[in-house]
């Protein structure tokens, strides 16, 4: 079951969305800001996302360009809003589809079956091999040597982040955000503290890591080595 998150502040059309979407056996989040529905998609890391424009916080485009600071999460926008500039602006700022308002439930629904076939991860994305250790996403563990290393809650959150964006900057803002939750996004010694001890159990030499890296100044990289 594919989880959709359903960021719209007009509660009627969001009621009305999730009726819709669990009737059509998807799993449905609803948030009603920008702030909510970046909360939420860090905790939960749904399939795809639905975003309104029209936010009472902050406006849907940042919302977008938010998200794509540290997921790959396909985005189609629904808005009243049909300009194209916005509509340019919203699919610059990294969204998948556009959908203007008021739309047709059955189009709507197709749009959103085509976000989540370009959005579906392959099977071996699942498993990230490198020549020390093997995360498993879908597990939720880290092996070596065939055995699970014990990692913590919240070390695991760093882990899995940073490996479903292998290769990809992740900001400090973004991992806090998602790992503690917007509240926390100036709180950086949090992530020395814990990737420290991450550096301990996975890499070779934590004083010279080769897989968690530090961009000084902007965040952390998870470089894969393959075996």
């Amino acid at each position: 079951m594919s989880k959709v998150l359903v960021i719209e502040d007009e509660a009627a059309l969001r009621r009305a969305l999730r009726i819709f979407l669990e009737a059509h056996d998807y799993d449905v989040a609803l948030a009603a800001t920008g702030t909510e529905g970046l909360d939420v998609a860090a905790r939960e890391h749904p399939d795809v996302v639905i975003l309104d424009l029209g936010l009472p916080d902050m406006d849907g485009v940042e919302v977008a360009s938010a998200l794509r600071g540290w997921s790959a999460v396909p985005i189609v926008v629904l808005s009243a809003r049909d300009a194209e500039s916005v509509k340019v602006a919203a699919l610059d700022a990294g969204a998948d589809d556009y959908v203007t308002k008021p739309f047709g439930m059955n189009e709507f629904l197709a749009r959103l079956r085509a976000a989540l076939r370009r959005g579906a991860p392959n099977e071996q994305e699942r498993v990230i091999s490198t020549a020390d250790f093997t995360i498993d996403l879908g597990a939720k563990q880290v092996f070596h040597d065939g055995e699970a290393v014990h990692l913590t809650p919240t070390e695991w959150q760093i882990v899995e982040v940073l490996g479903r964006n292998r290769g990809k900057l992740v900001t400090q803002q973004h991992l806090l955000q998602q790992v503690w939750g917007p509240q926390y996004e100036r709180e950086t010694h949090y992530l020395r503290i814990y990737m420290s001890q991450i550096r301990r159990k996975l890499e070779p030499n934590p004083s010279r890591p080769q897989y968690f890296i530090t961009e000084p100044g902007m965040g952390y990289r998870f470089v894969v080595e393959e075996p």
